[in-house]
């Protein structure tokens, strides 16, 4: 912790000269936070986060955890709030000024004092994808070509989707629901022998199964609900029941711990998202936040239907200094553990080593996967500059105890370039490479011996993207022309080892991505991506591909109020 105490007093010192936004008062956070009407989560996917994000970077929401998101649009407002007094400074960036007041507007209901009962229509969208060249698809063991889209099936071809969303709210009570019909063409899978040798990886037998797509995938026509949940806040909480999202680590291109990579699982969740002051704790490490959730994955047949819990604590010592500890457990299984009571209390409380023959008896307390991560705004020149890293261990009890044996996403982000003040700069790097004395490649971070397709839901990580036993990074220059609107590149390489996948993998990506605004209420995204691959494992030579997205998303204002 020397490190973290260090990062703490420097940025004390230095917030305390040159600084926007001195630490709010304990009492100024429950004033923010007093109320108990219900607020839905926002999807990870909106314009909100780049724009709230932006917002932190320049300096501002003090009681922001990046490392924890989704945030309710009711946190968000009381973020808001603790930032009103700084924007009334001579000093204010006129982009911060023009960040605040679109999310102030966005925010207009939480932020006003009426709290009638309501159902509100928030969006109306349709995408179309379509997809030239040959592409990966499986990221546990080869790569994916399109990342960080909730799971969903895209194929070359013509894909398409069109969906909706809408909330309810009466008191403390809300209702969310995101619904999809998504389409992706027919495909061919792996060959019998690919297939096979991919399961060898995963030590299971060799038949079809999420994951590992062999022979003809036929056409998907799918209705699906990408998120759904049933809500109340009590005391500072949000307690719901259904599919969230959950995106668990400070990084943009994906977190160790959770991210929207795959499909989200339906869990129940207890999320602290009102920042807690405890005395004599908070004197040292500030105020914290916390989120827990349990819920069952899908696609696993190496024992069928597990089950997984996830805890997360982050501080916030000061609010340019965001530190977080979490920890997954896969457990149980059907012939493997019964999910009760009894195992997730033993699962949730192991800490300690397991012998191979534990290990697969009913007295197993499951694979366990843990984080470490933070996030410093440096306060010199006006917050311009940002270092952070999201760290994954497995069967430790915290990264920061085995550096040697974790994976890493360390980055930086610069919120200004010379001469370009709207313009930023992001450049993170990954490795899930850290090898176990006792292990061969490919199985030990994100993979275990008795959870056998490890972590993933339907067949795709549900951490970071980059899979097993890989190395590669992300960058992105990004010019924001107004909160709501950007236009992005992207360069995105990863490369998974020789001695892991026969022949190793290697894709290297190219990407714009425009978001506009033609009207208030009408939200236009576009994207076109090109990529570079080989995997002599499946295709010989270097293999190419072209994506090119576009979504138009209706934000229609309808609301229907008692």
């Amino acid at each position: 912790m020397t490190g973290v105490t260090t990062l703490l007093l420097l940025s004390g010192v230095a917030r305390s000269q040159n600084g926007h936004q001195d630490t709010p008062s304990r009492a100024e956070i429950a004033d923010a936070a007093r109320g108990t009407r219900g607020a839905s989560y926002i999807p990870l996917d909106s314009w909100i986060y780049p724009a709230a994000i932006r917002f932190y970077e320049l300096g501002y929401l003090p009681t922001a955890y990046i490392g924890m998101r989704p945030w309710t649009r009711a946190s968000l407002a009381h973020m808001l709030q603790l930032s009103q007094p700084a924007m009334l400074s001579e000093s204010t960036d006129s982009e911060a000024l023009a960040i605040f007041n679109a999310l102030h507007r966005e925010l207009a209901p939480e932020l006003s004092s009426d709290t009638p009962a309501a159902l509100a229509v928030d969006s109306i969208y349709t995408r179309v994808r379509g997809i030239h060249g040959t592409i990966l698809n499986d990221s546990y063991h080869l790569g994916q070509t399109v990342i960080n889209d909730y799971g969903r099936p895209y194929q070359p071809g013509w894909n398409h989707l069109t969906g909706y969303s809408l909330h309810g709210t009466a008191g403390r009570f809300d209702l969310f629901v995101r619904g999809e019909y998504q389409h992706a063409p027919a495909a061919n899978g792996y060959s019998a022998a690919v297939a096979n040798v991919l399961a060898d990886l995963d030590r299971t037998p060799h038949v079809p199964q999420f994951g590992i797509p062999q022979g003809s995938i036929p056409q998907q026509n799918n209705v699906r609900l990408l998120e759904a949940d049933l809500s109340a806040h009590l005391l500072g909480h949000q307690i719901s029941f259904g599919k969230d999202d959950a995106w668990l680590g400070p990084a943009q291109g994906s977190s160790m711990a959770w991210s929207n990579n795959a499909e989200n699982i339906y869990s129940f969740r207890i999320n602290r998202i009102e920042p807690l002051f405890v005395p004599g704790l908070s004197s040292l490490v500030g105020v914290f936040r916390y989120d827990f959730f349990v819920g069952s994955l899908k696609g696993h047949n190496y024992p069928n239907d597990p089950w997984i819990h996830s805890s997360k604590i982050s501080f916030k010592p000061t609010p340019d200094l965001e530190f977080g500890f979490q920890r997954s457990v896969i457990w149980g299984g059907k012939g493997h553990v019964p999910i009760t009571v009894h195992t997730f209390l033993r699962s949730f409380f192991s800490l300690t080593a397991v012998s191979p023959a534990q290990k697969f008896s009913r007295d197993d307390p499951g694979a366990r996967f843990s984080t470490f991560d933070f996030t410093w705004r440096v306060p010199w020149q006006n917050h311009l500059l940002t270092v952070y890293t999201d760290s994954l261990v497995h069967d430790n009890v915290f990264p920061v105890s085995n550096p040697g044996r974790a994976g890493l996403r360390p980055g930086i982000y610069l919120s200004r370039l010379p001469g370009m003040p709207h313009a930023d700069l992001r450049i993170e790097g990954v490795t899930t490479s850290p090898r176990d004395p006792g292990s061969t490649r490919g199985q030990f971070l994100y993979f275990e011996s008795a959870q056998n397709q490890g972590y993933t839901n339907r067949g795709q990580i549900i951490g970071d993207w980059i899979g097993r036993e890989a190395t590669g990074g992300q960058g992105w220059f990004t010019w924001h022309l107004k909160p709501d609107q950007s236009i992005q590149l992207e360069y995105r390489m990863a490369k998974a080892a020789a001695d892991f996948i026969p022949g190793g993998t290697t894709q290297q990506n190219a990407a714009l991505h425009v978001l506009l605004r033609p009207t208030p209420n009408l939200e236009l995204k576009a994207s076109a991506q090109g990529e570079l691959w080989r995997a002599p494992l499946v295709a010989q030579g270097t293999q190419h591909n072209f994506t090119g997205t576009f979504q138009l998303t209706y934000f229609p204002h309808l609301v229907l109020r008692r």
